[in-house]
């Protein structure tokens, strides 16, 4: 067991009555609490239309297909990023074309590569807002709108996470969130894709549940007694179980984040005085959702970086590393291209622990465990 681990999932008493209550409803499959979690998801985003998924996958899957990105398509997106954002580009048969970051403070996308990379074949932008701090998303649609491209936001890190006066989701064609064990809301699995774009929600619905025109909680409710299908679709709907912890935890969220900022600010304080090591996103200013606590070591390479690691972990202190970059793992290669920025900057990261309940003691300790682990 760690003394501090990596994160805590923001479980109580409000969750387990919640999933009684479902089972005592006799209906667990999806129903009144999904559509209930998706309404109020949507209206906290301020979207027009959410869509409850079975995850943040099958959000970027349906987002490439409603948007008709196809066979030798191109779509550019980052590789500092989960496998998954890019595994939804080949989904579809589209070609991912991997963009750099812009640097050791700023993990996201680089507009300027994204217009390098811009040629007849590409048809879509997906952005990653990594960690939950937002791309340049006036650049990003400023590169869109010039040459007619589709934006998906993968915003699996960000819900409630700001960008001017809206939501990071919100401010492509499509957004995607997910809600795995360890997101800032967890529904153990679970995932929501958001558009204001009603005729783009109505085919997402369609293609959530076998491309049915009805689902069965409605039939079972005299609303229709037959159904067609109309293209062929997915089993990618989310259940009224995990729909009834999402409802939960979305009371809960805004306060979690609030706690989390905190956090990271603590961490600023803390890690100050550590020349080895950089904070990406330091003195961001406005809201977000502080999904992970990323750290950079200047000097370091992997294998020192990974010395690190093992004393963090002697003393007690649980890390990650977010991620070992997708254009570098054997299935990506034949995509590959020089990615300077990323390559150097992924071999010295290191996410240390986040979460809403540490204490401001648990974030001094860890950081003067990272002080000892590098030697200062």
């Amino acid at each position: 067991m760690y003394r501090i681990p990596l994160f805590d999932l923001n479980f109580d008493e409000r969750e387990e009555r919640a999933i009684v209550e479902t089972l005592r409803s006799k209906w667990i499959s999806t129903g009144p609490r999904t559509a209930e979690f998706e309404e109020t998801f949507a209206a906290m985003l301020g979207s027009g239309h959410a869509l409850a998924l079975a995850n943040c996958t099958s959000a970027l899957h349906l987002a490439l297909r409603v948007l008709d990105i196809g066979p030798g398509d191109e779509v550019i997106c980052p590789s500092l990023t989960f496998v998954a954002t890019v595994n939804a580009v080949g989904y579809v048969g589209a070609v991912p074309v991997f963009a750099d970051i812009v640097g050791e403070d700023d993990l996201t996308i680089d507009p300027g590569d994204i217009r390098r990379l811009v040629n007849e074949r590409t048809r879509a932008i997906i952005v990653m807002h990594y960690a939950g701090f937002p791309c340049d998303m006036d650049a990003v649609a400023e590169i869109a709108a010039a040459h007619d491209l589709r934006v998906i936001e993968d915003a699996c890190h960000g819900p409630l996470s700001e960008y001017g006066e809206r939501k990071l989701g919100t401010l492509g064609d499509v957004g995607c969130f997910s809600f795995f064990s360890n997101k800032n809301l967890s529904t153990a699995e679970g995932g929501m894709l958001v558009t204001d774009d009603p005729a783009l929600h109505e085919r997402t619905k369609l293609l959530r549940s076998h491309g049915m025109t009805t689902m069965s909680y409605e039939r079972s409710r005299g609303h229709s007694t037959v159904y067609d299908v109309v293209e062929p679709g997915y089993n990618y709907r989310m259940d009224d179980l995990r729909a009834s912890l999402g409802i939960v935890q979305l009371g809960k969220l805004r306060e979690d984040l609030e706690k989390r900022a905190f956090v990271r600010r603590w961490y600023e304080e803390a890690l100050a005085g550590i020349e080895e090591v950089s904070v990406p996103f330091r003195g961001h200013g406005q809201f977000v959702s502080n999904y992970i606590f990323p750290v950079v070591l200047t000097d370091a390479c992997a294998v020192a970086r990974d010395e690190v690691r093992d004393r963090l972990h002697s003393a007690g202190v649980q890390t990650s590393m977010h991620y070992p970059p997708v254009h570098r793992f054997s299935f990506y290669r034949e995509f590959s291209r020089e990615l300077p920025v990323t390559e150097r900057v992924a071999e010295k990261l290191i996410t240390l622990p986040m979460y809403s309940s540490l204490t401001r003691e648990d974030v001094f300790f860890v950081a003067q465990a990272l002080r000892d682990a590098t030697g200062n």
